[in-house]
């Protein structure tokens, strides 16, 4: 048998229009556009909850967009790994890899099956089978279907699934364990386009380096949502930064996706400050005006033909015309105020008074902690801490060892069943929780007053100020904020609220990295004590020059 000649190439399109999406009444995305070209590396970045994995589910087709346009053809194939995959009831390992490399399993099937036909096919019927079997196998190996078990069976290692049982029930996985089970699937389908949500997730230094270097040699389209920040600098070619429904594309990766805001707050604060001059000098003109009109005499009575009384009236008709036209100038640029720029994430006020008369020396000693029933194994054991003001401790240890219990500890959260936890008389702790559930009703800025002691009505202006939130955002119920507003709300509590002791768990969770650099950024000028739990490897390289907590698995905490 011959083989016919491979067919042209397949058309590639990768193209939202005009996308809308939609969760119950919320508009997610607003009247979108994003186009991914072949070689494209785009990171997403936004607050959780702003739309960056509506945005992969739109591009991927698991998302229907309630207006607008999805083209999407991807010859090469497209694989998509979600930050919580779902798998059929009573799927094992092996069934939830086969889902996950359904299109590939798909061409090796049409493979094989077109080549049993055509071998027993005939005449034109067989030229016809052979035709399409040329295009199935030129598909297949494209991609490598050869190698996907060599390739899969190494992302699992890599990703430290390499001792799972192929036959257990993938129900029985945890949910990152089933996030990478669907990461290894989607780095071994060889697809032309990746999109990837959050694949850092709970990765070890190890796995992250191997998928660094993964990435780097993909050959396709790569769209992925990450907070982690060398991630994207490493990674991501483009920022698509996503906020109030609206797509903004910065080129020059990461390092260019800051440069480019901050070029942008500073455009805003031109502009806002010729507003401010055009609006001043437009009102002088109105007073001015007024003024000279008000001093010119009425009626100017002379004899002959009046002229005397026509200049009058001139210079009266001219006043009141400058006066018109500077009123109507006030009036649009009132209309149609140019905003100033967010200010960048800083400490209230308070903490510098705080700072001129703060007591020096400890703040907290922890001694003998113990938290655990002798009946079963300590879920904590620390020896002995002392936090003073101006100490920066970084947490370190694995995922599930106790770090965020130490924090509770430490915050007067959790009680110990041995030792004592003694703050200073007078200490007041904030505290960044890794999550924040709200169920409260009130208004955010009813929450926000009580959090920070304040009365409502003083509580307005440091809450704008903070720039987390606009005035629309006032009344909203904590309860309707999506995590990452959550996690804001938080935010502006902390940075507003005086403390001695500030308590931060994963911080750059849920946060979009710009606001993070300007978190990083504040903390420089924070006088009290702070104690740090991240995975974040640019945050952890900043603060490298502080204290160390080492929390091992069993929960014993040891100095680093």
């Amino acid at each position: 048998m011959t083989r016919p000649p491979a067919s042209p190439r397949p058309h590639r399109e990768c193209v939202l229009r005009g996308a809308t999406a939609r969760w119950a009444e919320r508009v997610v995305l607003r009247d979108v556009d994003l186009a991914v070209g072949p070689r494209d590396r785009l990171g997403l970045v936004g607050d959780n909850g702003a739309g960056k994995s509506t945005l992969l589910g739109l591009i991927a087709g698991t998302v229907e967009p309630a207006d607008g346009e999805r083209r999407v053809e991807i010859p090469g194939g497209l694989a998509f790994a979600e930050q919580r995959p779902t798998f059929a009831p009573g799927a094992s390992v092996t069934g939830a890899l086969d889902a996950l490399l359904a299109d590939l399993r798909r061409l090796e099937s049409e493979v094989r099956t077109l080549a049993e036909q055509a071998a027993l096919a005939t005449g034109a019927e067989q030229q016809r089978l052979l035709a399409r079997l040329g295009r199935a196998t030129d598909a297949f190996e494209a991609r490598d279907g050869y190698g996907v078990e060599t390739r899969l069976d190494a992302a699992l290692e890599q990703l430290g699934l390499g001792d799972l049982e192929r036959s257990r029930p993938v129900a029985e996985l945890s949910g990152g364990e089933q996030a990478r089970l669907a990461l290894a699937a989607a780095l071994s389908a060889e697809a032309e386009l990746l999109l990837l949500d959050e694949p850092t997730n709970d990765l070890d230094e190890a796995a992250m380096d191997w998928l660094e270097a993964r990435l780097v040699e993909h050959r396709g389209a790569l769209v992925v949502v990450t907070h982690d920040r060398d991630f994207l600098d490493r990674v991501a070619a483009d920022i698509v930064a996503i906020d109030d429904g609206r797509l903004t594309r910065y080129g020059s990766g990461y390092a260019g996706y800051l440069d480019a805001r901050a070029a942008e707050r500073r455009r805003l604060a031109g502009e806002h400050e010729a507003w401010k001059r055009d609006l001043a000098r437009n009102q002088e003109l109105v007073e001015a005006n007024s003024s000279r009109l008000d001093a010119m005499p009425r009626k100017q009575e002379k004899p002959g033909f009046g002229h005397g009384s026509f200049r009058a009236r001139g210079r009266d008709h001219g006043a009141r015309s400058r006066i018109r036209i500077a009123k109507e100038r006030v009036e649009r640029l009132r209309d149609e105020p140019a905003p100033p720029p967010p200010e960048p994430l800083r400490f209230a006020p308070a903490f510098a008074a705080a700072e001129n008369e703060r007591e020096e020396g400890v703040v907290l000693t922890a001694e003998g902690v113990v938290l655990g029933s002798a009946e079963s194994p300590p879920r904590l054991r620390l020896e002995r801490l002392e936090v003073a003001a101006g100490d920066r401790w970084l947490v370190s240890g694995p995922n599930g060892a106790g770090k965020t219990t130490l924090l509770r500890v430490l915050a007067g959260e959790l009680a110990p069943d041995a030792g004592s936890v003694v703050r200073r008389a007078g200490t007041r702790t904030g505290w960044l929780h890794q999550d924040f559930s709200a169920r409260s009703r009130r208004p955010l800025l009813d929450a926000f007053a009580a959090a920070i002691r304040t009365y409502r009505e003083d509580a307005v202006l440091p809450l704008l100020r903070s720039g987390l939130f606009g005035r629309d955002d006032l009344g909203r119920p904590v309860v309707d904020l999506s995590v990452g507003q959550r996690r804001r709300f938080e935010l502006a509590v902390a940075v507003t609220a005086p403390s001695d002791l500030l308590l931060l768990d994963e911080p750059t969770n849920h946060l979009a990295p710009e606001l993070v650099e300007q978190l990083e950024d504040a903390l420089e000028d924070y006088p009290g004590a702070v104690v740090t739990v991240t995975h974040d490897r640019r945050w952890r390289r900043r603060a490298a020059g502080g204290q160390r907590l080492d929390v091992s698995p069993g929960g014993v905490v040891s100095r680093g």
